[in-house]
């Protein structure tokens, strides 16, 4: 396994925009497995959170923090043992990727440009290193970014220098952007309004608090309700979902989360470097039996001076929200699995952030036939969750007992899923 340290690539000349990124080699044959770009979304955008919390080498050895550089240890779990991973911080602004002239920050933020800037990258990387072009291509995301994955994967421009200029390479099914997603959000209202039943069927909201949703929020969205008497019926919900439950999983213990701005509703905003600014704070500190202690310890490994040096960085690290100015990726999903590149998603089934209910709706609004019918898959013999396959080439699953994301909590059971998926085998 080869790490890259830190590298950078210029994807806005006008503005010096430049896009950070960890390249990890795969531990098998990296000469013929899969490339994978992976995309962390929500609230702590910085890919660091997919590096070290859900599918990359290593992870941070949870201890109480005493002013040092936090310790790492390696993820035996890690999807390096079946692929090449691109970690980019995106957009610019989050981790360590930056503008050098603040209006780059406005100009790219946005699910266009920064669409745009990711396909620069893809174009500057491949370029930069040819000997890749032949593997097949993935694009991962999550949370949030699973919007972008279906925008960014068709087409993307990849070129293979040679002569006195650049040829584009006409690349085979096999070998265009394939797209897994985690936990993934669509901007559409069934991510938020499938929140409402889900809770209800797990028993945290009664029946009467679900019956008059039901009853005086149809065809509302529930995030952002017209109707008065829809908003006070929401009102018993809202209160449950933002100060009793833990919404990344709902059977965990209620923690603070490392970002100093934990919001996982899907209303858009603008990101000005004014309120980047105020990400640089060091965040509260949570239990150490919170599942947030590690994002909390990760805030000090990536501004420690001696992090900051062995890799090179340019700036201070920091968390952005992930930008939302489509309103749905619905389409460009079903554009992408209709020419039939092969597409994976899969959510954790305690997440109330993206509840998989609302997922698998969209996902069967498709209308693509069933190939393989919803089952159980297995790890060691036990259910490790549920599966269902549609023609097309997308498949879509469940991992028990999974949060938001789903690597993170139930690691094991992923690195099964993504093994088997991404030899082609059914799950």
């Amino acid at each position: 396994m080869t790490v890259a340290g830190a590298v950078y690539i210029e994807v806005d000349e006008e503005y010096g925009t430049e896009l950070f990124y960890y390249f990890v080699e795969s531990e098998g044959d990296s000469s013929h497995d899969p490339i994978i770009l992976w995309l962390t979304g929500g609230d702590r955008c910085s890919v660091l959170s997919g590096l070290a919390f859900e599918i990359g080498p290593f992870k941070f050895v949870v201890e109480p923090y005493d002013g040092g550089v936090p310790r790492l240890q390696y993820n035996p779990y890690t999807w390096t043992k079946v692929a090449s991973i691109i970690f980019v911080d995106w957009p610019v602004g989050a981790g360590f990727s930056f503008s050098r002239i603040t209006r780059g920050y406005d100009v790219g933020f946005g699910d266009i440009p920064s669409t745009q800037h990711l396909k620069k990258f893809l174009t500057k990387w491949f370029d930069e290193r040819p000997e890749y072009l032949a593997n097949p291509f993935y694009i991962g995301a999550d949370s949030i970014a699973g919007k972008i994955s279906s925008l960014d994967s068709s087409p993307i421009p990849t070129y293979r220098s040679g002569g006195g200029g650049r040829e584009e390479v006409a690349m085979t099914d096999r070998e265009r952007a394939t797209t897994l997603d985690s936990n993934p959000a669509t901007g559409e209202i069934i991510d938020t309004n499938s929140r409402v039943p889900f809770a209800h069927g797990l028993g945290i909201i009664s029946d009467q608090i679900y019956e008059r949703i039901m009853w005086q929020c149809q065809g509302e969205d529930y995030t952002h309700p017209k109707e008065a008497l829809c908003g006070e019926a929401l009102a018993s919900f809202n209160y449950i979902f933002d100060h009793v439950i833990s919404k990344p999983h709902v059977l965990y213990p209620r923690c603070i989360y490392a970002s100093p701005n934990p919001n996982y509703g899907i209303a858009s905003r603008n990101i000005l470097m004014e309120e980047m600014k105020l990400l640089h704070n060091p965040p509260p500190r949570p239990s150490i039996n919170c599942m947030s202690y590690g994002p909390y310890l990760s805030y000090y490994w990536a501004n420690n001076d001696a992090t900051r040096d062995a890799l090179g960085i340019k700036k201070h690290w920091r968390v952005a929200e992930v930008p939302r100015d489509i309103k749905s990726s619905i389409e460009y999903h079903r554009n992408v699995t209709s020419k039939g590149y092969r597409s994976l998603v899969y959510s954790g089934d305690h997440d109330i952030v993206i509840p998989f209910p609302g997922t698998q709706t969209w996902v069967r609004s498709l209308n693509f036939s069933i190939v393989d019918d919803w089952r159980a898959w297995h790890v060691d013999g036990q259910s490790a969750g549920f599966t269902i396959s549609y023609s097309n080439n997308m498949t879509f699953a469940t991992i028990k007992d999974g949060g938001h994301t789903a690597p993170e909590y139930q690691p094991e059971r992923c690195f099964a899923m993504i093994q088997r998926w991404i030899s082609g085998k059914p799950l």
